[in-house]
């Protein structure tokens, strides 16, 4: 597997033109991608719009859906692999070496978009009047990338692209609302494992449940099933599973045959003090208070 450090050493070995600047390129759709003839990672966060018609996208591993007209992110050091692409009508590439972000407010704020961890069956399909926004934004970094640079370059092109993100987070939160009885489905999914894990007794095995193992059983990547999960029940992942464990340690506590830190221990909880510190977190009381309250 390939590394690319440098945009310059990206391009000479895909045969692409070479960046204006070192640190940053952008690429419309070409027929040939001999990026995708092999895994590579880079120091890169690529921003993609593809209309692809055939070949595949693979992304952390898994393959990504690309209907017509998605967009794609990766961040940097993720594996990706593209074989077989032929492209239908216009896309294009932004490619940003992750220097090129410093001393900018996006260095920090493109963290905050969780779109970059999406891997399987994730893209952001865009509407025909979302896909001119995001055609006049790239447009107006293209005028500015092909001019002569001066010291505001690099300021007016980073502003555009945070745009593009903004509109982005948005439309993926409208994706997520069409496709809400997906989402309805992800919830019911993800209360069936998280039962299952406690009902099986596994918690003891392998302790408190993570949000990693969750989006293995549902197939999907962490991120993307925690978003999911936040507009549909306006809760994360985690704090879903918290509220399960709370609410089975209420169970437990009111039955009245195990001590506080034998719940604790069948709960997965590695010590009391920590168990003890949620469930007053969650309940504004400690499970000792709450197991006599209940006894009483």
């Amino acid at each position: 597997m390939i590394h690319y450090s440098s945009l310059t050493e990206m391009s000479l070995e895909n045969q692409w033109p070479l960046p204006e600047h070192p640190l940053f390129h952008i690429l419309g759709t070409m027929k040939d991608c001999k990026l995708g003839n092999r895994e590579f990672t880079s120091d890169c966060y690529l921003i993609a719009f593809k209309k692809i018609k055939a070949g595949h996208i693979m992304y952390g591993r898994t393959r990504y859906d690309h209907e017509n007209g998605s967009m794609f992110f990766a961040k940097p050091r993720q594996i990706i692999e593209m074989k077989g692409l032929e492209f239908e009508e216009e896309g294009f590439m932004l490619l940003i070496h992750e220097d090129y972000l410093n001393g900018h407010e996006l260095h920090h704020a493109i963290e905050q978009y969780g779109f970059f961890d999406y891997e399987t069956d994730e893209a952001l399909h865009l509407s025909p009047k979302e896909e001119s926004v995001i055609w006049e934004l790239h447009d107006n970094i293209q005028n500015e990338y092909n001019n002569n640079p001066d010291e505001y370059s690099r300021g007016i092109i980073l502003g555009h692209i945070a745009s593009i993100l903004r509109y982005c987070q948005r439309y993926f939160k409208r994706q997520f609302i069409d496709r809400r009885q997906l989402s309805g489905k992800t919830v019911s999914r993800f209360n069936e494992v998280l039962k299952n894990y406690l009902g099986n007794h596994i918690i003891k095995e392998q302790g408190l449940p993570t949000v990693n193992y969750m989006a293995e059983q549902l197939f999907i990547s962490p991120r993307y099933m925690s978003d999911l999960l936040k507009q549909e029940t306006g809760k994360t992942a985690m704090e879903l599973i918290h509220l399960t464990l709370i609410s089975e340690a209420k169970n437990l506590l009111k039955l009245g045959e195990k001590t506080v830190s034998e719940i604790a221990y069948e709960l997965g909880f590695e010590s009391t003090s920590y168990f003890n510190r949620l469930f007053r977190k969650n309940t504004g009381t400690t499970p000792l208070e709450f197991k006599k309250n209940r006894l009483n």
